[in-house]
């Protein structure tokens, strides 16, 4: 059994973790989790400011690993290795937490492992329901939408990724244009239940292609277009609005996702098929319904992590930690805070109307 100190500052969040577990056999434990959420800062700005969110992380970073540790009840004794969150995401915020990380790393001689943040999220389904190798991931957050089949630690395979926007960012654009709060993903969700999902013809991005990548650029702008021809917009109209724009992106996630169901099945029929979805739009409940019903006609499996999981979180870091450790892979006191680290780095950028996507 081996005990992590996990700590994640890529973005918004400051987090800090104590994870206790073991690979073999597949057992582990969260002790702690504490996150800061620097929601009230950037909501007068309508998003995340790099700034304000790198000098947040300077503030509260020390006080929140302490935090954990107490919450824990752990001493420095008892930890066997510190992980960071060493990217993708916004430089400011990840040299504060790699430097914290690598510094606590040396006073108190013990292993220090840069993580990916994306195989973070890729990896919870095995610190949460102890999920074995391989399964197929969709990955959905506010700078990613991709697919990628899991094969093992280190192993990913990009299926599907967005030409342009990612999901999160779509569903984020779409709140600050229609006057919606922030963080905009839960405020278009709670919008939507609200209105009629039929009162506007919004196109369902990249429906019936063959190649199995998401778009989400052309529906927002199909959004605005409507809204301004609109005028001044009633509270029904809004509600109608989001509606209308999460049932296109339910439509295309569908088709899109079952693409990809389908060649699991052709190229992996040996092993259990499994769909496991991560990242902070993980936790749009109407999205997890479609993905379970999907999942039963494709004759998958399918798991989502607690909500407390779906964003950014010191858990999951501290985890995809003790994953390296435990394989004996080398420490990361080398490795530099990187704003872009694709999981896979093999897969191809893909040239469309926007370049986050294709290279994040």
């Amino acid at each position: 059994m081996h005990t992590i100190l996990g700590i994640e500052t890529s973005c918004d969040e400051t987090a800090a973790a104590i994870v206790r577990g073991s690979i073999s056999p597949l057992k582990s434990e969260i002790l702690s989790n504490v996150v800061h959420s620097q929601i009230d800062e950037h909501a007068p700005y309508g998003g995340v400011v790099p700034e304000i969110a790198a000098r947040a992380h300077v503030e509260k970073l020390d006080t929140i690993i302490a935090r954990a540790m107490a919450d824990a009840k752990v001493d420095w004794k008892d930890i066997d290795a510190i992980a960071a969150t060493s990217g993708p995401g916004l430089i400011g915020g990840l040299i504060v937490g790699v430097m914290t990380a690598k510094t606590l790393a040396r006073v108190k001689n013990k292993p220090y492992y840069a993580i990916n943040h994306l195989e973070g999220h890729a990896l919870t389904a095995r610190l949460t329901d102890g999920l074995a190798y391989p399964h197929l991931l969709l990955l959905v957050s506010g700078g990613h939408t991709q697919i990628l089949l899991v094969r093992g630690l280190g192993e990913y395979e990009r299926w599907a990724t967005t030409i342009d926007d990612a999901l999160g960012e779509a569903f984020d654009k779409t709140a600050k244009l229609l006057g919606l709060p922030y963080p905009g993903g839960p405020a278009v969700e709670k919008a939507a239940k609200s209105g009629n999902s039929k009162r506007f013809d919004l196109p369902v991005p990249l429906k019936g292609a063959d190649r199995p990548d998401f778009s989400f650029s052309g529906l927002k702008t199909a959004l605005r277009r409507q809204a301004t021809a609109l005028g001044t917009l009633s509270e029904q109209d809004i509600c109608d609005l989001c509606a209308c724009f999460q049932s296109a992106v339910l439509q295309s996630l569908e088709d899109r996702i079952a693409r990809s169901l389908a060649r699991y099945k052709r190229e992996m029929a040996d092993h259990d098929p499994t769909l496991v979805v991560a990242g902070g739009v993980a936790a749009n409940l109407a999205i997890r319904d479609m993905l379970q019903h999907l999942c039963v006609r494709h004759g998958f499996s399918f798991l989502a992590p607690p909500m407390g999981l779906c964003s950014d979180n010191g858990a999951m870091i501290a985890w995809a930690g003790l994953e390296h450790l435990a394989a004996g892979h080398p420490q990361g006191q080398l490795v530099s805070p990187r704003p872009r680290w694709p999981l896979d780095d093999r897969a191809d950028p893909i040239i469309g109307s926007g370049k986050k996507g294709a290279k994040a």
